[in-house]
């Protein structure tokens, strides 16, 4: 893993500015929580901000990705840093009520969610091919560290600096990850298209309404960029199955965060230790599963392979949570679910690099990351019924299970097909 850092410059300055970003994000979101919660006093009041900063965003990723495939991806990150730099500062000295908070939230989060597909679609800019895997890797053990060490440095950095001081770290942050994107290498969409020729031989670019020349981006209205992309998906068997296999399996296990604050209490007699342990055990085998991906031996694994695996693990891992005897067990079930979501991210990352376009990959992974904030707010609906109803068990025992089944789907959807493929969107 540190072999992709070192050996291309253009990347390591990508994950060292998305690290940096990542670690102010995690910290300003503790900031805020705590703010909300103790300005407001109302569960329902965090809950909205929650849903503000991650799932409505979500609902724009087709929007934010046809962006990255617009603009030259280095100016679009380094824009929505010092964006993301203007509104936390603003939010720092201005603090305002709950509703306008809630605003200025949204606006970072949208901009946040532009930011993302760019980055990936960045990713496969600087990085080849056979590397890919490896970088994709490091990106997640990076930006997971940095979302680990957010809550600890904001338990630190809050009785210090107070909640104003914490944003204004938070902003130095972007501004700092805004310079650090200036030392990318241009990316612009036309020459990234044209760049792409040997992996879209086998298809025609223009039967999707993809361009190649910036004169023809610019007569394109973004609508009809937004259409085209979502006609790709729709002809493009690989892509869109990874993309619903990721949504249904998202919206079957993630309630894990709200069901183990019940099962630990509830079913297994654990206090706030033990709750923090069990929702700190998905970090630790992340963590794990990001460098063992990242490692030399698991660069040459088929990556549909590894990414039905990931399914399978994080779905088995809730399930057996549901039946787990005592907060030990608990953890390492909760680790090992960590491990599969590690699979899953590397894998289906890598697979939208290698087989979609160069040209649409933004289109894609705006549609990607708009998936996982949809399955996240199908789980937090859904999830919540269910614990209602059945209790914290069964609620992961039957979240595991119809994660399971759409496993099952996804691998039957994908066998005989080859990550390294590009399916011909005609």
């Amino acid at each position: 893993m540190l072999t992709v850092l070192r050996s291309h410059p253009p990347f390591r300055v990508l994950w060292t500015a998305r690290t940096i970003s990542f670690v102010g994000d995690t910290l300003s979101l503790v900031t805020l929580l705590l703010y909300v919660a103790d300005q407001t006093g109302q569960p329902l009041a965090v809950a909205a901000l929650l849903v503000v900063g991650d799932v409505l965003p979500a609902l724009l990723g087709p929007v934010a990705g046809a962006l990255s495939d617009r603009f030259d991806l280095r100016r679009l990150m380094i824009g929505c840093e010092l964006t993301q730099v203007a509104l936390t500062v603003l939010l720092a000295l201005w603090l305002p009520t709950w509703a306008m908070l809630l605003v200025v939230v949204a606006a970072r989060a949208l901009t946040a969610q532009v930011f993302a597909p760019a980055s990936r679609t960045a990713i496969g800019a600087v990085v080849d091919s056979g590397t890919l895997p490896k970088a994709n890797a490091a990106l997640g053990l990076g930006t997971n560290g940095a979302e680990t060490a957010g809550p600890l440095l904001a338990a630190v950095l809050l009785p210090l600096l107070g909640v104003r001081g914490v944003l204004l770290v938070d902003a130095a942050t972007f501004l700092c990850s805004a310079a650090l994107l200036t030392r990318l290498p241009a990316l612009h969409a036309a020459d990234r298209a044209a760049g792409s020729t040997g992996v879209c031989s086998t298809g025609d670019l223009s039967s999707t309404g993809d361009l190649s020349s910036t004169g023809e981006l610019a007569r394109t209205g973004l609508g009809r960029d937004i259409r085209d992309g979502l006609g790709y998906l729709r002809r493009a068997v690989v892509p869109r199955t990874v993309l619903l296999g990721f949504l249904g399996v998202v919206a079957c296990n993630g309630i894990d965060d709200v069901a183990l604050v019940f099962l630990a209490r509830q079913d297994l007699g654990g206090g706030d230790a033990a709750i923090a342990a069990l929702l700190g055990a998905v970090g630790i085998g992340l963590l794990a599963g990001y460098w063992l991906l990242g490692r030399p031996r698991s660069a040459g694994a088929s990556m549909l392979m590894v990414l039905v695996v990931g399914f399978a693990v994080s779905s088995v891992g809730n399930l057996l949570t549901g039946l787990a005897w005592a907060v030990a067990v608990a953890f390492a079930l909760q680790a090992m679910r960590g491990l599969g979501l590690a699979a899953m991210d590397v894998a289906a990352a890598t697979t939208l690099q290698r087989t979609v376009p160069a040209a649409l990959q933004g289109r894609v992974f705006g549609a990607f990351y708009g998936v996982i904030g949809v399955g996240a707010g199908v789980a937090y609906a859904g999830g919540g019924l269910l614990l209602t109803l059945v209790g914290p068990r069964w609620a992961f025992v039957l979240g595991g299970a119809a994660g399971l089944a759409v496993t099952l789907a996804t691998a039957a959807l994908l066998r005989g097909r080859s990550a390294d493929e590009l399916v011909d969107p005609r």
